[in-house]
């Protein structure tokens, strides 16, 4: 299933715009109950306006509420910006560490941020385990585990440690576009065969192809027509 999601989904990356550990660090905390879609439209001004820890351990609280506020909870997210700003400064010289117990230690990180920063931030192979990642491996019947360490941990010790955050996007991706939470595209998926949970979701090819989403719903139909 790894590899059939492998050739489902070429185009599978972090969906979070970044080009700094930094930014990538601040942009996933922002994406805590909204969508990556939304954190990327806010982001280019916030990352403008602070471009440093030191930035963001001296911004003004109301303005960056005020920047916050179309992603939501955003004192809360504007509390852990400027704390990680100050964080970073006091015990890293203003960096990003590279390490997952450093990045867990910050205010705002926990062990799914820390994975993704590792992963895409410093090609430190990590499993993030967010909503997606938990239901389809969960559907798939690759483990029976709902805390999302213990899942990581079941996950990790069946996939290559190379594969695990290129895996964790496709299965992110596959979540996002075929097998959705209410009513994924069964008819239409490629890993029909091999799913234990094949049959909750649309069966009927042609309607579980009007279920797909994302920008490559053509090549998604075609896979599926020809699997």
């Amino acid at each position: 299933m790894g590899r059939a999601l492998a050739e489902i989904h070429p185009d599978a990356h972090c969906e979070l715009d970044f080009s700094t550990p930094l930014e990538l660090a601040v942009a996933t905390i922002l994406s805590a109950q909204t969508t990556d879609v939304r954190v990327n439209q806010v982001t280019p001004k916030l990352f403008a306006r602070y471009p440093d820890a030191a930035a963001y351990a001296a911004a003004d609280r109301i303005e960056m509420q005020e920047m916050l506020v179309p992603l939501g909870f955003f004192r809360n997210k504007t509390d852990s910006l400027m704390k990680l700003g100050q964080a970073l400064i006091d015990r890293h010289d203003g960096q990003v560490p590279g390490t997952l117990d450093a990045l867990v230690a910050l205010p705002g990180i926990g062990r799914k941020t820390a994975n993704v920063i590792l992963g895409n931030a410093f090609g430190v192979p990590g499993i993030t385990v967010d909503t997606h990642f938990q239901r389809l491996t969960q559907r798939w019947h690759w483990t029976t585990e709902t805390d999302p360490v213990k899942i990581e941990h079941v996950v990790g010790a069946l996939i290559e440690r190379r594969d695990w955050t290129m895996l964790s996007h496709r299965v992110i991706f596959h979540g996002r576009r075929v097998c959705h939470a209410r009513k994924p595209a069964c008819g239409a998926c490629t890993l029909r065969r091999d799913c234990p949970s094949y049959g909750i979701g649309e069966t009927n090819l042609e309607a579980a192809i009007g279920l797909l989403k994302g920008p490559r719903v053509a090549e998604l139909t075609e896979l599926a027509l020809a699997s």
